[in-house]
């Protein structure tokens, strides 16, 4: 989290106490082409929920990694890893704790050039998260999926700080599978709102085809396909749909997926592959402009190269076809939110390449920097939906979106 934090939050309420707000009327004018039930009241009190959440967690972590005592000095990330004996890689996630102290008050932070500073201004209280999770279940019992998540990727903090264990096989491990399998469900709003941003956009900009190709990337158990499918019936799209492989290297997550949507669309000519996003795309199977659409939802931002991996969705393309991801949005730049706390101890999460301009660090990215990278992997018309730019002067926890670019013929490719 090195470098200025743009985000700045006043600091939390007492622990015991959570307030929510009703939503500002002018955020369902610029929602207006999404489903209603999408972004229901019931989804921005989820959301407000898991963010103090996810902080309650933080402050709870930083005392079982033993921060408290330690920032009694200005400290970085970087000289908590190397005081306390944590793994280099852990920097990233200890940083995301440190922000969350920011917010709580309990904490204050400062920047030299591109060091980022710690120090504690006084004890944080203990956070009562029995009591905030009863009420994320009185928001809406399907929120079970997401805090059975967030409580057990934080229950693997330490371990994976101390290189003792790593995230990926704990999180994917026998004990995570179930969790992930109910938190990547279209029940669970506060995923599933990922899934309809993402469709919304890719059903418009096929609606005038007469025929359809489909290249789905990272498609998990299949509830973004599962959404894009259900979208395109409504619209009328289904017939037209001359063909959609969908990709997953999860051999289980694949075959889930396979199942469930086989059933629901027996007449429908879908294909299943594994593609990795790292790899030539064309040594996989998958020919150069042979697509109308490269759809994915929260697949991109986990490319090891990111101008390598959009350039071979730039290539899989017929011209004037169409890129479209789903993407959890960070609104302002070094903003920490709560899908972090389960995603960044997962190596394929931080051990990306970086770049100033367009990823200047490992994880979620905000609308600017998915702009500035489909424009430098030439594609035209660039365009993030809804607009977060707007979006976030008045509600700074919409952290969902979807970035859209067309090949257009550029002088490389006559």
């Amino acid at each position: 989290m090195a470098g200025q934090n743009d985000f700045v939050n006043a600091p939390l309420s007492d622990a015991h106490t959570f307030e929510t707000r009703p939503s500002d009327p002018r955020l369902a004018r610029w929602l207006e082409e999404y489903p209603p039930a999408v972004f229901s009241e019931r989804l921005y009190q989820s959301i407000e929920l898991m963010e103090r959440y996810s902080i309650e967690l933080a402050v709870d972590l930083s005392r079982r990694l033993n921060l408290i005592d330690q920032l009694d000095e200005w400290r970085s990330a970087d000289e908590f890893c190397q005081l306390l004996s944590f793994q280099p890689r852990f920097k990233f996630a200890l940083g995301w704790i440190l922000e969350r102290l920011v917010e709580t008050g309990c904490a204050e932070a400062r920047t030299d050039g591109d060091i980022r500073s710690y120090h504690l201004r006084h004890a944080p209280s203990q956070a009562d998260l029995k009591r905030l999770r009863g009420i994320g279940l009185s928001i809406d019992p399907a929120n079970a999926a997401t805090l059975d998540l967030l409580d057990h990727a934080a229950s693997l903090y330490p371990a994976v700080a101390s290189g003792e264990q790593t995230g990926d096989q704990n999180l994917f491990g026998p004990q995570g599978i179930p969790l992930w399998l109910n938190y990547f469900d279209n029940d669970n709003l506060t995923y599933a709102v990922n899934n309809w941003v993402g469709a919304v956009p890719a059903a418009d900009r096929l609606s005038t085809r007469r025929t359809i190709r489909i290249l789905e990337l990272g498609a998990g158990t299949g509830s973004a396909s599962e959404i894009l499918l259900r979208l395109f019936d409504q619209c009328g799209l289904l017939p037209r749909i001359e063909r959609y492989l969908i990709t997953e290297p999860n051999a289980f997550f694949r075959r889930s997926g396979q199942r469930k949507l086989a059933k629901q669309y027996p007449n429908l000519a879908l294909e299943w592959a594994a593609l990795d996003l790292d790899l030539p795309w064309n040594s996989q199977g998958v020919a150069p402009g042979e697509f109308d659409l490269v759809y994915a939802v929260n697949v991109m931002h986990i490319s090891k190269d990111l101008l390598f991996s959009l350039n071979e969705a730039r290539s899989a393309l017929a011209n004037d076809g169409w890129l479209v991801i789903g993407e959890c949005l960070r609104p302002y730049v070094n903003q920490p939110i709560y899908p972090e706390l389960m995603f960044q101890i997962l190596e394929s999460f931080t051990s990306v390449q970086t770049d100033p301009e367009i990823r200047p660090n490992p994880g979620f990215m905000t609308a600017d920097h998915w702009r500035s990278a489909f424009t430098r992997a030439g594609f035209g018309h660039a365009k993030v939906a809804p607009d977060i730019n707007r979006i976030r002067e008045v509600y700074p926890h919409f952290f969902t979106g979807a970035i859209c670019g067309q090949r257009t013929l550029r002088t490389s490719d006559s």
